[in-house]
């Protein structure tokens, strides 16, 4: 069962990483999992991901507090706005549209409606 939760914190990790650079992908939430992951499978590797001073501070967060900070709110907030801006700009057809807008005005609402944590 190890190496099913090292090989899925690895893809995670993966996924995250691709998500720094592409997007519409997020990084976060693979974050999130690669360190579940590697939680049951290495502790080198859950250990380093924690430390990682780019992504422990918000898996340390989420993970003592269901928290997400005002300043990755802020920027997700801007990043969702700036991705709409462009399917508008491209002329996405209105019904893909509408489905996107609700899309992400749901995950702004999630994202919103959690505590912004002690940092």
């Amino acid at each position: 069962m190890r190496v099913f939760w090292l090989i899925s914190g690895l893809l995670s990790l993966g996924f995250g990483l691709l998500g720094v650079v592409l997007p519409l992908l997020p990084t976060v939430p693979f974050m999130l999992l690669a360190a579940f992951c590697f939680s049951r499978s290495s502790e080198r590797l859950h250990a380093w991901l924690l430390s990682h001073p780019s992504f422990g501070p918000a898996i340390q967060d989420w993970r003592d507090h269901r928290a997400i900070s005002l300043k990755a709110k802020r920027l997700a907030t801007v990043m969702v706005g700036g991705v709409f801006l462009i399917s508008i700009l491209m002329g996405l057809r209105p019904h893909l549209l509408a489905i996107q807008g609700l899309t992400l005005c749901a995950v702004m609402i999630f994202l919103w409606t959690r505590p912004s944590g002690p940092r």
